[in-house]
């Protein structure tokens, strides 16, 4: 029997960041949720709040760190351990600087591109083949912007480009959980802005 895949959103707990920029893997995570009618729980023994459940038919791992973002590579790896998944079945959706807002991309293996939370996963997790789906959010354009940028709160217009983006994703992971990530990939790259 094969292992189930695993979803991560990547962000900061609580209501002070729940609408910055930096949580839009938290944007993600909630608005597959939504789309499936459930929520997720908190599992203290392993720094997340989790959800085990048929995502279009494939036994899935829903997963939210429960602790900041720049210590993400523990819950991932506390995450993994757990359920025995192996790192490429796991899916980890984050913002992304390099990416203007409404553009979303899958991707497979690679490095961390300066991402703080992919930073810390890297210093837990020695595999780098997993998926990322990096979530634009633009770039403030110049490097000592980007703490309080990625911290502050996209306008309204702005988001909703993102939540549209973020629609297109979730739209095309069955592609992805049914083994066809070329074929998600194409339909999501294609799309949109």
């Amino acid at each position: 029997m094969s292992s189930p895949f695993l979803i991560i959103g990547l962000g900061n707990p609580g209501s002070k960041y729940a609408e910055t920029r930096h949580n839009a893997g938290f944007w993600f995570m909630d608005a597959l949720l939504r789309s499936l009618g459930q929520s997720l729980k908190g599992q203290a023994r392993i720094r997340a709040e989790s959800l085990r459940s048929s995502v279009h038919g494939q036994d899935c791992i829903l997963a939210r760190p429960t602790t900041f973002m720049n210590e993400s590579g523990s819950a991932v790896r506390a995450i993994l351990d757990y359920y025995q998944v192996p790192a490429q079945r796991m899916l980890i959706a984050y913002d992304e600087l390099d990416l203007p807002p409404g553009v979303v991309r899958l991707k497979q293996g690679g490095g961390h591109g300066g991402h703080n939370g992919l930073r810390d996963i890297f210093c837990h997790i020695d595999e780098r083949d997993f998926f990322r789906l990096r979530i634009g959010i633009g770039h403030p354009g110049h490097k000592d912007a980007v703490t309080r940028y990625v911290l502050g709160r996209a306008p309204a217009q702005v988001r909703d480009v993102v939540d549209q983006a973020i629609g297109r994703a979730i739209d095309v992971l069955p592609l992805v959980l049914a083994d066809r990530a070329q074929a998600a990939m194409t339909e999501l790259h294609s799309a949109g802005p």
